[in-house]
Formats: C-alpha cells, sequence, structure tokens
C-alpha cells in the first residue's frame, strides 16, 4: 500500500502540477541471499512452519522446514531491532510473541501479533526495554517471563501484562541475558546475567546466586540455559567461558571438558527433542554437538560460523537449521554432520553499492558491507534474478563502491584502496594518492620552479615532454586563476588503506571518490593519480557526462568540463544542509539531492531550481537512466516511492515499491531498487502496463 505519509506530502505540494502514478504493486525481494540471521522459532502445530529473526526487526517464515523464505513483516517502522526471541503459542499459531532489543543503546520492546504476523502492535507496558530472552513456560503457555536489561519480567495472561519479579535497582539480577523454566514448574526460573546465574523457585519472591564459589567462572556471560525435557535436575549453562553442566538443579556446575578456549564463547544451546542425550552447542566458532549428555562435545561443520541460534525438527532430528551472522540459514539433513546453505527469499544484506556492466545492462553487480568472506562482490546475468558471489581475492572487504573503466575491467572501492577484476579473481590497483605535507611542500616547490624556467624559455617548439606538458598546463591555469593544476606525476603504484567511495566512467577515464581527494586512472585502472584540483579532505560522491566530471561530499561540489582535468567550486543550494546524492544528465542538467529534497542547475552550478510536482525529502539516490532518458530519484524515509523525472519536458511519474529504498536502476522492462538492509528488490513487469493519469 502507498506510504500515506509521503503521498500526502507529495499531493499537497504538487497538486496542480502533471503526474502519472504507476500502479500499487509491492516489488519482489530477489537477494544476493543470506546475511545475519537470529533466531527460530517453530510452530507447535506445523514442524514445517519455521519463523526466522533478524538485526533489522524484519521477520521472515518458511513453510517447507526452512528451504524457501518469505519475508512475513517489518516491526513497526524500525529497522534497528535486534529480533534474538521468537515464541508462538502453542494455543494458538496466530498468536506470536517477538522480544527485540537495539545494539547500540538500552532501547527495544515487545511485539504482538494475532493474525499469523500480518499486523502487529508494541506492548506499551515493555516499550523502551531491551528484551535479550523471551521464554513460555512449558506446562503453562500463558505463563511467560522476559529477560531484559533492566531485570526479569513476568507475564501471567499470555503476554497482555507483565510485571517485574527481581528486585528492583538490584546490582546484580540485571542485564539479562537468558532465562529457562522449569517444565513441570513454572514458578521456577533461571535467569543467566552477563555476571553469573540466578534461580528463583517461588516465582521471583526469593532469589539465590547459582554457581558461585563452586563450578563457574566468576566472570561468566550466561548466554543460554536449558533444562533437560525429562529430567529438570539436569542443567546446561553457556557462558564466554564455556559450557557448564549441572545434574542437581544448579547446585553445582561441572566444566564440560573437550571445546577449545576459542569455541568456549557459546551462544546459545538446544536438546534433541527425542534424544535427550544429544545437546548442540552454537558457537562463535562453529557448531559442537555432544550424543553423551554433555560428557564430551566434537565439532560438527565449518568452524568459521558463528552461530546465533540452533532449530531441531521434532518429527526428524537430523533435520537442523543453524542461524548464523553473514552466511544466513544453514541446513543439515544427517544431525549436523554436514550443512549447506538454505537462503532462498530470505536475504539480510547490506547493498552499498550497484553497477550495470557497460556492454550487457542485463549484467548487475552488487557490493555488499559487513559480511566478510561472506559478502563482497555478487554478480547476477538476468537483471537481478539470480546471483552468484565472486568475491576471491577480496580478502573480505567491504565493497563501496563498484564500476567499471572504459575497457570494461570491473572495480571494486574498498576500505583498503581499488581493486581489479581479472577472469574471477580481484587483485589490488595501484593508487597515487596525497603527498605528506612535507613532500607536498617540496613537490610545490619544484613545480613552481618549472614554471617559472617554462615562461622565460623563448617558445621555439613544442616538445613531447613533461616539461611542455607543464607549460601548457600553466598558460591555462594564467587565463582561470581560479584553478591550479599540477603535472601528471609517474609514481609506482602503491597499496592504500584510503577508503573508495564511488567509482565512475567517461569514455576514456575512470574516477574514484575518496577519503584522500579524487583519482583518476587512463590506463584501465593499473595506476592512479590524484587530481590536485578537486581539493578536499574527503570525496563521497562522483559522476560523469561526456566531457562533464562533478564530485561531492558532504557540504561541498566541484564541477569540471573539460573531462576532469580542471575543477571549479560550485555554490551549493541555499536550502539543502546535507548532500547525499549527485547525478549528471545528457541535458545539461546537473542534480543534487538531499534531506530537504532535490535540486537542479542548468548552468553548471550557477543556480538552482528544483522540479515542479518533485517533493522528495531524505533523498537517498539520483541516477541518470540515458536509455529512458530520465532520472531515478529514491527517498530512504518516510515513503517508499521511486520517482522518474523524464527529460527534456520534467514530467514525473511515480512507483509504489513497498519499501525505502537507497537506490533504483532501470534494468529491461523493469526496475530494481537497493534497499538498506534487504538486498535488492524487482519491479513486477506487470506493472509498466497499468498506469493511472492524474489531472492537470
Amino acid at each position: 500500500m502507498k506510504s500515506f505519509v509521503c503521498f500526502f506530502a507529495f499531493a499537497a505540494l504538487s497538486a496542480a502540477a502533471p503526474l502519472v502514478a504507476q500502479a500499487q504493486n509491492r516489488w519482489l525481494p530477489y537477494g544476493p541471499d543470506g546475511g545475519d540471521a537470529r533466531a527460530f522459532a517453530l510452530d507447535p502445530h506445523d514442524h514445517t512452519h519455521v519463523f526466522l529473526g533478524t538485526l533489522t526487526g524484519t521477520i521472515f517464515d518458511s513453510h517447507d522446514s526452512g528451504s524457501t523464505w518469505k519475508r512475513v513483516a517489518r516491526l513497526g517502522s524500525r529497522d534497528d531491532l535486534a529480533v534474538d526471541n521468537i515464541v508462538v503459542d502453542p494455543n494458538d499459531s496466530n498468536h506470536i510473541l517477538v522480544g527485540a532489543w537495539v545494539l547500540d543503546r538500552a532501547d527495544g520492546g515487545l511485539y504482538t501479533t494475532t493474525d499469523g504476523g500480518k499486523t502487529w502492535a508494541a506492548n506499551d507496558q515493555m516499550k523502551g526495554h531491551s528484551i535479550r530472552a523471551l521464554t513460555m513456560a512449558p506446562s503453562d503457555p500463558k505463563i511467560l517471563v522476559i529477560g531484559a536489561l533492566d531485570g526479569v519480567f513476568r507475564s501471567t495472561d499470555s503476554g497482555k501484562s507483565w510485571s517485574l519479579i527481581s528486585p528492583a535497582g538490584n546490582a546484580e539480577i540485571k542485564e539479562v541475558e537468558s532465562i529457562a523454566i522449569d517444565p513441570k514448574d513454572p514458578r521456577i526460573i533461571f535467569a543467566g546475567t552477563w555476571h553469573l546465574p540466578w534461580h528463583t523457585s517461588d516465582g521471583g519472591e526469593h532469589w539465590t546466586n547459582i554457581g558461585k564459589p563452586d563450578g563457574l567462572i566468576d566472570d561468566s556471560d550466561v548466554f543460554s540455559i536449558i533444562i533437560d525435557v525429562k529430567n529438570p535436575k539436569i542443567l546446561y549453562l553457556s557462558a564466554c567461558s564455556g559450557i557448564y553442566r549441572s545434574v542437581n538443579e544448579g547446585g553445582l556446575f561441572e566444566k564440560v571438558k573437550g571445546i577449545p578456549s576459542e569455541s568456549r564463547r557459546t551462544r546459545v544451546l538446544m536438546q534433541d527433542p527425542l534424544v535427550e542425550s544429544t545437546v548442540y552447542a552454537g558457537t562463535t566458532n562453529g557448531l559442537w554437538k555432544t550424543t553423551d549428555a554433555g560428557h564430551t562435545f566434537a565439532l560438527h561443520g565449518n568452524p568459521n560460523y558463528i552461530i546465533n541460534d540452533v532449530s531441531v525438527d521434532p518429527q526428524n532430528t537430523k533435520h537442523v537449521l543453524l542461524a548464523t551472522d553473514r552466511n544466513g540459514v544453514l541446513v543439515s539433513e544427517d544431525g549436523g554432520l554436514t550443512f549447506q546453505p538454505s537462503n532462498s527469499g530470505f536475504s539480510a544484506r547490506q547493498v552499498s553499492a550497484i553497477a550495470q556492466d557497460r556492454s550487457n545492462p542485463n549484467t548487475l553487480y552488487v557490493g555488499v558491507i559487513n559480511d566478510k568472506a561472506a559478502g563482497g562482490m555478487f554478480t547476477s546475468p538476468d537483471g537481478g534474478l539470480h546471483w552468484q558471489q565472486q568475491s576471491t581475492g577480496l580478502a573480505g572487504a567491504d565493497v563501496f563502491s563498484l564500476g567499471q573503466t572504459p575497457g570494461g575491467t570491473l572495480l571494486a572501492g574498498t576500505r583498503h584502496g581499488i581493486y581489479r577484476l581479472g577472469g574471477d579473481t580481484w587483485t589490488t590497483s595501484g593508487l597515487t594518492l596525497a603527498l605528506p605535507p612535507e613532500e607536498k611542500a617540496t613537490e610545490e616547490k619544484k613545480q613552481g620552479a618549472r614554471v617559472r624556467a617554462a615562461s622565460n624559455a623563448a617558445p621555439t617548439k613544442s616538445v613531447h615532454t613533461r616539461s611542455s606538458t607543464a607549460s601548457r598546463t600553466t598558460a591555462r591555469t594564467k587565463r582561470d586563476p581560479s584553478v591550479s593544476t599540477a603535472p601528471v606525476r609517474s609514481v609506482p603504484p602503491q597499496q592504500s588503506s584510503t577508503g573508495v567511495y564511488a567509482i565512475t566512467s567517461s569514455d576514456d577515464a575512470v574516477f574514484a571518490a575518496t577519503e584522500e581527494g579524487l583519482l583518476v586512472s587512463r590506463d584501465d585502472g593499473h595506476n592512479w593519480n590524484r587530481v590536485r584540483t578537486a581539493n578536499a579532505a574527503s570525496w563521497r560522491l562522483v559522476t560523469t557526462q561526456g566531457s562533464s566530471v562533478a564530485v561531492a561530499d558532504l557540504k561541498t561540489i566541484a564541477f569540471s568540463t573539460d573531462k576532469g582535468v580542471t575543477f571549479n567550486a560550485v555554490t551549493v543550494p541555499a536550502d539543502l544542509t546535507l548532500i547525499s546524492s549527485l547525478a549528471l544528465d545528457d541535458t545539461g542538467h546537473l542534480w543534487v539531492g538531499g534531506r530537504e529534497g532535490v535540486f537542479v542547475s542548468d548552468d553548471n552550478g550557477a543556480s538552482w531550481h528544483t522540479v515542479k510536482g518533485l517533493f522528495v525529502p531524505n533523498t537517498s539516490g539520483l541516477y541518470f537512466d540515458r536509455a529512458n532518458s530520465r532520472v531515478l530519484v529514491t527517498s530512504n524515509q518516510p515513503g517508499t516511492l521511486v520517482f522518474a523525472v523524464h527529460e527534456p519536458e520534467m514530467s514525473v511519474k511515480y512507483y509504489e515499491t513497498g519499501w525505502a529504498l537507497r537506490q533504483a536502476r532501470s534494468v529491461g522492462d523493469h526496475l530494481v531498487g537497493v534497499t538498506p538492509y534487504d538486498g535488492l528488490v524487482l519491479q513486477p513487469k506487470m506493472v509498466d502496463s497499468a498506469e493511472m493519469k492524474a489531472a492537470k
């Protein structure tokens, strides 16, 4: 459905403008699959129905035991909620409770649905509480217990109302990371904190510290607690110091042997629902499993997996799912011995860059961040329908930007400079960056001496040397005193640690906007030189069209009309506080966007105006779609529309996507959108055949 807030603002400000609105179809997610997966929950009435939580407040579900996934909902309008706890009511599978927290501060809440996830409501009592654990009593589904940063809370009415059952302001029973409820007596509760576990046998009236002085290491953060389903006297507990086992209800814990120190940070414990002697331990260094009730553990699968949750099918315990960082969902059909990706339909990728192949626009490239070896760059040969990782040689680097040289070589901008793709492998590119201050001063003195010598020399003949180049450049500089130019220096390639945020190419050069200035390469990306006339501490955006090149950071724009040889500062629109996007079209327009909307210049930045009928606050992307003679405009909040400004008449169309977007691209007969956290979404092709013409 169309975003009311964005549409209302649009309609109010542009009611008189000619407008064409595309049919209101939700765009479809198409990956790249994978990313961070956090927590599972099984439908008690259907073992093939699995729910999955993410780090961005999004919930997915599967109706085929995790083979394929579908996005169910995003909690509220937020994208910062870590969903680590999902509980499905065994009396009513449409009643689902979700506990959430926020990564960088004490915030979160409890969200519930009574229609299977179609609509969600935040619980007022738990608003703002950072919920780290949520558990339902096995013997009474009306009783639920929450572990939060500010204590332990309990509900006896299926989650409608809550009360604090740990001592208010207690210095120890806080920062509760895990909860376990006795399978027979719901008054018996175990709470694991960031400093040892606690126990109550009377529903919170009295609490006792367990595991100390004997057993647990004193500084143990307790990540997970489980109680044996058949023998409640047996407890398993995981902490940053390892895994512990108790056979007397927590009276004494014994540390499990066999797990190396690098794998002791165990995030989750899960008991086989049919074979109680089998317990899985999901650690930050792979999956470990015991088949002898915790006496010995063995590594299963890849030790590089960072595991957040484990799900075991209660009717087929050989079927095991893992929720992991970066690799998404993994599935095993042999009890955890081997695992394969199972992410069809699930994408929690942060796509930071998108590019189209110069010779085949249906081929897309995207770069992702925060996924290390599981991320990097992905390519699609069919306009975003299918994806293949192509990251060999990137060494787990985040990809901030992608582009192609005029010769077709693919380039990736990272925190560690620029990489070139040769065949199926990335290699580092040569870079020539800003000189250190003392070296720069020396170089400027040498340049001044060369200029003076060239000025005093008689103009006898043109000699194609570096000195004659300097002479011609100096003459050009004298005619325009606002510009200073340095000659091209021959410097050996060097590794860079600069961030490369944007890459674009003209017909004979490729430009890179970096933390250390604007770089240019004219030899297919092998060697780079800094463009001295584009002086700025850091450039974030760069775009080219014909002989024009524009660069920008958050508050500055520089513009070139001679293919990037010289740049002049451009006055930023007075109403624009921060620059977020930049574009050039082939009719001579310079476009810039930011929090206050989109501005256009017809005179290389000397003056600015807005487009009638186009109001897009919080502009996140501008892109000139040459094939369709239009500029695509996206906003990451509050609305979910893509605007298309068709040239030269500057008429406006908009498309409802159902997603907040960072960028949009045209691929064949459909559009592709880049979401902030959910990978790419594709416009259904049938949308193009349905239009509604608005009154002029």
